[in-house]
């Protein structure tokens, strides 16, 4: 087999990129969208291409979860099991596909007209239960909606009836993030133009230092917004300014917590407000280079950024000497393949470069020497889409949406048993009480039993525990953290036992596997669950499972097994008695029947 149709469009590919091998995974999604997996005669030839060998390439396809290594069907369903979904019915939607399509996940239909995939969170868990068929989301997957689903993945493409679209809660009224989310189908640049879109990058590129740009945003109290919160305007301060070396800005729009679906809204609706701020953090920095790394999975939202960008360009907002101020700056989308690891950091900007996606040690930080080894800055697409709005209304507006320490809004991600899962954009100083009742309440009226507030690996909080404010501070001070803003509720119904093991098998499958605490560690914990649900646990095991999560956190080189650790220890803490007396009933065949759905 040769490729040579496909070398055009590498040679445009491998210029986007300072070194060949980072141009690996749009290699391997090139050969695998023209022949529909990465043959071994694709990865020889990725290898001439990018001049490194075939067992580096095989390295990278083996360790991404969305290359195909072997064919597959024509279509392809991909059914979310992740905790969100589960709370939903995923368990009994997987069953229903496997009966109907009489394949288990990863087999193929006998006439190869669809292969079925059985994935941790694709974040559209506003949708739960949902799938992606092909590049669609699809969800909630009621009885009605899967029928459709299924008659459109056995039919030809060219025949199939349009998908239904979700309609979720999305907010819309702003007031620093959401305000153009009411169009569906996205704001473009003449629109977003005449909502003051890019006066504020005016303003910055025309009459401002980088330095008075830095301290304008640090005045703002704008934390980062993927997860750890730590002060937007000082992280781009530890950038050199006298280097020789250049600087990058990459956009970690690897969204992949489970809880989280918020980045994709910003990127399919209003994505002119993200490479607004994207400017302006480039200027500060000094950075003439920005890379949008984001998630496989998101094929819309890749779409619709690029079209944006695109936009940009042809607008003399991107490019060289943009709108006549001197300042140079391009943007490339890279998309990534399938692996949850890459959220961290340095493990984003390890894939970035070709490899694997491994974290690595700190110091030296991404400041100091990231992407090919040059200072970088990576932010959230949440954080940098906040920035325009600082330099439309100024530092201390933002400040007054939110708390002293922390500026602004945010686009909490509220889903699980819940009336009206969604988007909603509050103050940071909202309650997550009051952000469950803005959500609808607790589904069918039933009792709240517990919240995860920032994603799937915060700390899990009890209902006595809801009267929290939603800031960074207020939700570590309570044993907690606001991560990525993914609020996950439970009710009454909820088996905490089950919902650990989903937690469980998350970390495990996700887990990259190149420190041994996090590695053995994650494999360790989800047997020990399994176990206890097939009815086979004991009591010991319950100290078993906190020891474990003792030995793994803060023992290895990201925070990943401390995130793995955290639900384990939070979990059997607040809910001991209810593990316990799940250990001493043993597993009903009921449950042995679930339990054997999710594996």
């Amino acid at each position: 087999m040769t490729f040579t149709n496909l070398e055009p469009r590498a040679a445009e590919i491998l210029q986007l990129y300072e070194q060949p091998k980072a141009a690996m995974l749009p290699m391997l999604w090139l050969v695998q969208e023209e022949q529909g997996y990465v043959s071994p005669e694709a990865e020889v030839w990725v290898g001439e291409i990018l001049g490194v060998t075939r067992s580096q390439v095989r390295e990278a396809v083996s360790f991404y979860n969305m290359y195909h290594t072997q064919p597959v069907g024509r279509r392809e369903i991909r059914v979310c099991t992740s905790l969100p979904c589960l709370l939903r019915g995923s368990a009994e939607v997987m069953k229903q596909v496997q009966e109907r399509l009489q394949v288990a996940p990863g087999e193929t239909t006998p006439g190869q007209e669809v292969t079925l995939t059985e994935v941790e969170c694709l974040c559209a868990c506003e949708m739960s239960p949902m799938c992606q068929l092909d590049e669609t989301f699809v969800g909630p997957l009621d009885e009605k909606t899967l029928d459709t689903v299924l008659q459109a993945a056995m039919a030809d493409p060219q025949e199939s009836s349009p998908l239904p679209e979700p309609a979720p809660f999305i907010s819309t009224d702003g007031p620093v993030l959401s305000t153009r989310f009411g169009k569906t189908e996205g704001t473009w640049f003449e629109d977003y133009v005449e909502d003051d879109g890019y006066v504020a990058a005016r303003k910055v590129l025309t009459s401002m230092t980088p330095a008075e740009v830095i301290e304008e945003v640090s005045s703002a109290n704008l934390r980062g917004l993927g997860g750890a919160g730590f002060p937007a305007g000082r992280k781009w301060s530890f950038v050199p300014t006298e280097t020789t070396k250049p600087k990058f800005l990459v956009v970690n729009a690897d969204e992949g917590e489970p809880g989280t679906f918020k980045d994709r809204y910003i990127m399919e609706r209003d994505p002119h407000a993200l490479l607004e701020g994207m400017i302006i953090a480039s200027y500060a920095i000094g950075s003439h280079k920005a890379y949008v790394y984001i998630r496989g999975e998101y094929f819309r939202s890749a779409k619709r950024l690029q079209r944006a960008v695109d936009e940009a360009y042809s607008q003399g907002w991107l490019g060289s000497n943009i709108q006549g101020t001197g300042f140079d700056l391009d943007v490339v989308i890279h998309r990534g393949a399938g692996a949850y690891i890459c959220g961290e950091e340095t493990a984003l900007l390890t894939s970035l470069e070709g490899g694997k996606g491994f974290p690595r040690l700190k110091p030296p930080f991404p400041a100091i020497s990231g992407l090919f080894q040059c200072p970088t800055i990576v932010n959230n697409v949440e954080t940098l889409t906040c920035v325009p709005f600082i330099f439309r209304n100024g530092a201390e507006r933002f400040v007054e949406i939110g708390t002293p320490k922390q500026g602004g809004t945010r686009l909490f991600c509220v889903c699980g048993h819940v009336n009206q899962p969604g988007v909603y954009e509050e103050p940071v100083s909202i309650t997550l009480k009051e952000l469950i009742e803005k959500a609808g309440g607790v589904r069918d009226g039933r009792k709240l039993k517990a919240v995860i507030p920032g994603g799937i690996s915060a700390k899990v909080l009890t209902a006595d525990e809801v009267d929290v404010a939603m800031d960074f501070d207020s939700l570590l001070a309570a044993g907690t953290m606001a991560g990525s803003g993914g609020v996950i509720v439970m009710d009454e119904t909820t088996c905490m036992v089950e919902a650990l093991d989903s937690a469980s098998k998350f970390f495990a499958e996700e887990s990259c596997g190149q420190c041994s605490p996090c590695r053995e560690g994650t494999g360790w914990v989800h047997r020990i669950l399994r176990r206890i649900l097939d009815g086979r646990g004991n009591l010991q095991d319950l100290d078993r499972l906190l020891a474990i999560a003792g030995d793994m956190e803060g023992k290895t080189i990201c925070v990943f097994a401390d995130a793995a650790a955290w639900p384990v220890q939070s979990y059997i803490t607040k809910f001991r008695d209810e593990f316990e007396e799940y250990i001493r009933s043993g597993a009903s065949e009921d449950k042995k029947e679930q339990v054997a759905c999710q594996s």
